[in-house]
């Protein structure tokens, strides 16, 4: 079954603490690994970017959720794309800090080329790039 995955960027519910965010990427973890989905989800304090990849069926699930979820509004998919390999297979769900500025330019990155890890050139695609080098310090974390 072909890798699917999702980016979007959303903005938090009025008032959301670190204990409930916690506590959502926990019940996200659950249902991801039921779903066979992995994923990243970066918060500056008022807005998420989120990264998932899985079977389609999985993503399809998840996400459906995710779009439902009452601790975000303002939902924007980024992009949507089949192929390429797992970018984050060591979490079910993680959530990382970020700045407010390294939010905003992943939000406006060239996410077109999400279905592939690599462009022809061999270049790896500036959207993945920004995210894997914001993730990279956390991946002590992994687990």
């Amino acid at each position: 079954m072909p890798l699917c995955a999702i980016a979007y960027r959303s903005d938090a519910a009025d008032g959301i603490s670190v204990d409930r965010l916690n506590a959502l990427v926990r019940d996200a973890s659950h249902h991801n690994r039921l779903a066979g989905v992995t994923g990243v989800l970066l918060f500056d304090g008022s807005r998420f970017l989120q990264y998932i990849e899985g079977p389609e069926d999985g993503i399809e699930f998840v996400y459906s959720r995710l779009i439902n979820a009452k601790s975000h509004k303002n939902v924007a998919e980024l992009a949507r794309g089949h192929g390429g390999v797992r970018r984050f297979p060591y979490w079910s769900m993680h959530w990382i800090p970020v700045e407010q500025h390294q939010l905003h330019a992943l939000a406006v990155a060239d996410w077109t080329m999400i279905e592939k890890h690599r462009s022809e050139s061999g270049v790896v695609v500036p959207a993945v790039a920004e995210l894997t080098a914001l993730v990279r310090p956390h991946l002590q974390d992994a687990g």
